[in-house]
């Protein structure tokens, strides 16, 4: 059984990136539709100028699509406010 201790120290071990064989791949996570936790829907390279990324959506896999920084995503566009009616 390890302390507390080590277990704060451990670094984990993740996958070398076969594709530029420099970054390690990172695990991201999500969230479903309902709130559920998602774990390893995507992963990514640690190296920015590779770029490879494998991503699970709806049970299919993608590989290497667009990386989009979160940051520079714009407000969703509200329309105008629509009547609610019973």
């Amino acid at each position: 059984m390890s302390t507390v201790e080590e277990t704060v120290n451990e670094v984990p071990e993740y996958l070398n990136c076969r594709s530029c064989d420099t970054g390690d791949l990172l695990p991201l996570s999500d969230f479903g539709a309902h709130g559920a936790a998602v774990h390893y829907k995507a992963w990514v390279c640690s190296n920015p100028d590779c770029g490879f990324n494998l991503k699970i959506r709806n049970g299919d896999v993608f590989i290497g699509e667009p990386i989009l920084d979160g940051q520079e995503r714009g407000q969703r566009e509200l329309g105008p406010p629509q009547e609610f009616r019973r």
